[in-house]
């Protein structure tokens, strides 16, 4: 969950957005997709980073918008142009400033969407186009064609999202070190197709609507109320591709320790997959969110199971050695571990808070770190109490050496 910042937000559900980044001028990058999570592309209710660069220009004083990548272009400074054609229609042009660039230049001279109601659908074509895979490393594709159908704002909490993805060309390693880097086999050329559906459920443990000041509007409405609540999420998801891509299927990874269904054609370079993932979520909130002072604490933990036939294998496995006396094995503990990721809000003053969020590696293998924190982002958020929910975000993450500045809109 690379610098996504989604801080444990119940309506994503396991759909991977796209990442954060500032080293391109749209602000993202694609996750590398895989077996069967993640799906690749995917916007959700995410307020693209034209528009987000068109409402700082207007209403926040910002003409220029900042953003660091010490792995791509260092300083850069951004600038959008936003024309509205006709309804639901409009054309942006993106400037883009490399300011280490351009001193160092100067030192040798002296020297948009289509719109359907509760459906979200995009249509992209990048050349080149950017991914990051789970070690945090960019790749550059040559040629990458995406269509992707995603459901919005379900009130019976069932979802689904569909992606049709095509890459051509050899993947290159973007601003590190090809010799040290793999080339993900889902990035290598091919047509890929996946299918994923969901239900999701929520309940309140404990919610408090009163002692809210009167006549006073809090800084944020979704962070008006003090609860504890859980949200559970189950699902499905099927894929298959064709093309040098489908390779995948055929390495040793934890693929191969599933019980899911697979099946891999050599010869004619095809390969299909399906499974089962679920998540947990937990939220704990205290205060309203609408005093000057300490009025707002927040803490989110999410536990989310990627492959739910090696959980059932393993849960499996762990039930039989119980039951018989058995010693269990290492290896079947860490196939029912699930991935942890922990997040706190605090605010500090008036409509400013702190967050920080935090994935957490529980690993039986290693004694001495059993578990471990790891990938922490720090972000300071400034709530636009006008707006009824919206924030201005600047987050900073240490293991990647990224900072960028965003405009978020109805996220918790």
């Amino acid at each position: 969950m690379l610098r996504r910042m989604r801080w444990m937000a119940d309506g994503d559900g396991r759909w991977e957005l796209d990442v954060e980044t500032p080293a391109t001028m749209e602000g993202t990058a694609r996750p590398v997709p895989g077996d069967p999570l993640p799906l690749g592309l995917s916007r959700g209710p995410r307020v693209t980073r034209t528009k987000q660069l068109d409402f700082l220009h207007r209403f926040m004083a910002s003409p220029l918008v900042p953003s660091f990548s010490a792995s791509g272009a260092g300083l850069s400074v951004h600038h959008a142009h936003l024309f509205h054609v006709a309804q639901n229609w409009s054309v942006t042009i993106l400037e883009q400033l490399h300011v280490q660039k351009l001193v160092a230049v100067v030192k040798e001279k002296l020297s948009n969407r289509q719109e359907f109601p509760h459906q979200n659908i995009t249509l992209e074509a990048s050349w080149p186009g950017l991914f990051i895979d789970n070690k945090g490393v960019y790749w550059d594709v040559p040629l990458s064609l995406s269509a992707d159908l995603a459901s919005v704002g379900s009130k019976s909490g069932l979802s689904y999202h569909v992606l049709l993805q095509q890459n051509s060309g050899e993947p290159k390693c973007f601003g590190g070190d090809e010799e040290t880097s793999d080339v993900p086999v889902a990035l290598l050329p091919g047509l890929c197709a996946k299918a994923a559906v969901s239900i999701k459920k929520s309940i309140d443990v404990w919610r408090k609507k009163e002692d809210k000041l009167k006549n006073v509007q809090p800084y944020d409405v979704f962070l008006s109320d003090p609860h504890v609540s859980f949200t559970g999420i189950i699902g499905a998801v099927a894929s298959g591709s064709l093309g040098d891509c489908s390779k995948r299927m055929s390495m040793q990874n934890e693929i191969q320790k599933t019980n899911a269904f697979k099946y891999f054609d050599e010869r004619n370079k095809f390969a299909a997959f399906a499974d089962l993932f679920a998540s947990i979520n937990f939220t704990a909130q205290h205060g309203n969110f609408q005093r000057l002072f300490l009025d707002l604490t927040r803490v989110s933990a999410r536990l989310d199971v990627s492959s739910g036939s090696l959980f059932l294998r393993g849960a499996s496995r762990l039930a039989q050695d119980f039951f018989f006396s058995r010693r269990p094995d290492i290896e079947t503990f860490c196939d029912v571990c699930p991935d942890v990721i922990v997040s706190l809000q605090q605010q500090i003053v008036g409509p400013f808070s702190f967050r920080v969020e935090s994935s957490v590696t529980i690993d039986p293998k290693k004694h001495d770190h059993f578990v471990r924190v790891d990938d922490s982002v720090f972000a300071i958020d400034w709530a636009l109490k006008v707006l009824g929910s919206a924030k201005a975000t600047a987050w900073y993450s240490p293991k990647h050496q990224e900072a960028m500045v965003e405009l978020r809109f109805f996220e918790t």
